[in-house]
């Protein structure tokens, strides 16, 4: 992938290597996909709580989606971006609708990426902060 992407050959990028089942599962939509901004939705209905809060745990899914997207088309042909660290902190709860996460680079080096995502719901509201690194390493030889 070149340095600087359109969303235009991104999100054909992020659509020709696949979403991956589980944020399938999720009801994942990449929206725009560049190597300075990635942005994707998840509905809160099918991921929630018992108590009908949107799952911590899915405000992660969402972060780990479009960082390690994102690390990946940073890492080029050839390399391949693992995830070695994720954090998230949830300061307000979404209910109903969709929440927004917004994926942008903190450091996009040779053998390490740190993004950071901000999931926010319909209203604009911060719901969580998170943040991924990602060890690029060179892919394994196909068999």
């Amino acid at each position: 992938m070149p340095e600087k992407t359109d969303t235009d050959t991104g999100l054909a990028w992020a659509q020709g290597r696949g979403k991956g089942a589980l944020a399938e599962r999720m009801g994942i939509e990449f929206t725009e996909f560049t190597t300075e901004r990635c942005v994707a939705t998840m509905p809160v209905e099918g991921n929630t709580q018992p108590v009908g809060l949107l799952h911590g745990g899915a405000y992660v899914v969402l972060g780990e989606s479009l960082g390690s997207m994102a690390a990946n088309m940073h890492a080029g042909p050839g390399r391949l971006a693992v995830g070695v660290d994720i954090n998230a902190t949830h300061t307000r709860s979404a209910t109903s609708g969709v929440v927004t996460g917004v994926c942008t680079p903190l450091h996009l080096g040779r053998s390490m990426t740190v993004h950071e995502i901000v999931v926010s719901d319909e209203q604009g509201r911060r719901c969580s902060t998170i943040r991924i690194t990602n060890l690029i390493k060179d892919a394994p030889a196909a068999s």
